[in-house]
């Protein structure tokens, strides 16, 4: 139905990437789930391209050179363990009662690819998933406020998730 109308956010299921992609049951369970999300998720894909064009404009070829998509979220519920899932130099440890997170140094990068995916439930029009392969590019911040929760926004850049260089899974489910 082409006048379909998406309203509302959804939750964020991240894994490691194991070079396939897990059918939905397997990937989208309690254990993957990076946290509930605030502000929503923003996907970005943004392709360059490059123009070959004579100087009286009579003749034109372009192509493609780049691409590149993104997935932002705002992670307002999350733990130590989340971190480890946002930033490639994090090592964590844990007891019973403790854990600890330590970040930084560069010969830590882990190199850690993840598959992320983003679920918008509707029951009326049909639910949402856009699944990407990458890591979070972008660090963190965390503000701590008197009045305001803690959100960790992320930014994940995608990598090419199979052997045609696919960089983004948009799939919807369409209800009759």
């Amino acid at each position: 139905m082409a006048d379909k109308i998406v309203l509302g956010s959804g939750k964020l299921y991240v894994t490691t990437f194991s070079n396939s992609v897990p059918e939905d049951a397997t990937l989208e369970v309690t254990n993957n789930l990076l946290g509930y999300i605030q502000g929503g998720a923003t996907l970005t894909y943004s392709p360059t391209f490059y123009e070959a064009k004579d100087d009286l404009g009579y003749v034109c070829k372009k192509m493609i050179t780049e691409e590149e998509v993104v997935l932002k979220s705002g992670i307002m519920t999350w733990n130590g363990e989340t971190l480890k899932k946002l930033c490639s130099t994090a090592r964590v440890t844990s007891t019973t009662t403790e854990r600890t997170v330590k970040i930084g140094g560069a010969a830590n990068y882990d190199g850690a690819k993840y598959l992320i995916r983003f679920v918008h439930e509707d029951d009326t029009d049909g639910d949402i998933r856009i699944t990407i392969v990458g890591s979070n590019e972008a660090g963190f911040e965390m503000a701590f406020a008197k009045d305001k929760e803690t959100v960790i926004n992320a930014e994940f850049k995608a990598l090419p998730m199979d052997t045609d260089g696919t960089l983004v899974e948009f799939r919807e489910e369409i209800k009759a």
